[in-house]
């Protein structure tokens, strides 16, 4: 397991302790740089070695700021690894109030390269290559920047193309004028960026087919995601990672495909829900302005409340239906052009 920020009272180092103490073996992966936790994972990464973990603290010159656990089991037909992979960090108080997503999954080519990743934190290998999981520093940028070229010349030869992005920063000059070029060739690019974004939209002949929108709301949103139109194929990630420069070539960064069909149109939906969000969302103007959008002769729409009413809906079916908590998520319904 990868642990970037840990909690005051983290019940995941207590969980992690008793598994190496029952005989598991443990490997905790455990980040002393993260900036403001630096003592507090210092002090958890001791408790983990007591209890018996195997603690290592990633490659030098690189943050580990990746979200991945990795749990091998030996079952009747064979070995069996499971993963989550996420786009925040494994902390129980910061869960309280950051919007994130993941997903758990049993993928064989994935369990492959999330082995070879903590072969790699661990000193033990470095792999040639993988099948499905994207990294940082190595692959992560170029993957990007080359799934962004795809969509401009598809736009160069009168094909439907798009770029949906979600993240924290947009600050990398590469992605920058990446997308710069895209919106010349004509891509449809919708960008939600919560906080700095030196990308300039609607400025004509540079950036007009570009839209970025800010959501503040209650919770911090905190995902990372990122959808290309690639001819129809709809091609979904999550990451960990912003696109600035240190997290795309100073840090250890995981981007993962949603493969599930289910699970890839929920978050669809939900994706699209946040752009349809005019209650939250501030747009950014080509002079650096940020201003509410005009939701005059349309319903409100807050994209945060909305989630949040329908898995309490989904709990309370949950708790009648069976007498226990649920915590998973209803889909969101589909939206028209005016947010409904």
């Amino acid at each position: 397991m990868t642990l970037y920020r840990v909690s005051g009272d983290s019940p995941i180092i207590k969980y992690l302790g008793e598994a190496a103490e029952n005989g598991k073996q443990v490997t905790v992966l455990v980040e002393v740089k993260a900036r403001f936790d630096e003592e507090n994972n210092i002090y958890w990464a001791q408790e983990l070695e007591k209890a018996g973990c195997h603690v290592i603290y990633g490659l030098v010159g690189l943050k580990t700021h990746c979200k991945l656990t990795l749990v091998v089991r030996r079952e009747e037909d064979g070995i069996r690894r499971y993963m989550h992979m996420g786009t925040g960090n494994y902390n129980d108080s910061t869960a309280r109030f950051y919007t994130d997503m993941g997903i758990l999954t049993a993928n064989a080519e994935m369990g492959i390269d999330a082995s070879n990743i903590f072969n790699m934190l661990s000193g033990y290998s470095e792999p040639p290559n993988f099948y499905e999981l994207i990294i940082a520093p190595m692959f992560l940028k170029p993957t990007l920047l080359d799934l962004i070229k795809d969509e401009a010349k598809a736009a160069r030869k009168g094909k439907a193309a798009s770029i949906k992005m979600k993240m924290n920063s947009l600050s990398d000059v590469d992605m920058i004028e990446a997308l710069y070029a895209a919106s010349q060739a004509g891509v449809k690019i919708e960008l939600i960026v919560r906080g700095i974004c030196c990308l300039k939209p609607g400025v004509e002949g540079l950036s007009e087919n570009i839209e970025v929108h800010s959501i503040v709301d209650r919770l911090l949103e905190h995902s990372r995601i990122y959808e290309f139109y690639a001819n129809g194929a709809k091609l979904l990630f999550l990451s960990s990672a912003d696109l600035m420069h240190r997290n795309l070539k100073r840090r250890v960064e995981l981007m993962f495909p949603v493969k599930d069909e289910a699970v890839k149109a929920k978050i669809e939906r939900e994706f699209d829900g946040m752009f349809h969000d005019n209650v939250k969302t501030r747009k950014l103007g080509s002079d650096g302005v940020y201003q509410k959008l005009d939701k005059r002769g349309k319903p409100a729409l807050n994209i945060q409340e909305t989630l949040i009413e329908q898995a309490s809906r989904k709990m309370a079916l949950s708790r009648t239906d069976s007498g226990r908590e649920n915590r998973s998520f209803s889909p969101m319904t589909a939206f028209n052009e005016e947010g409904e």
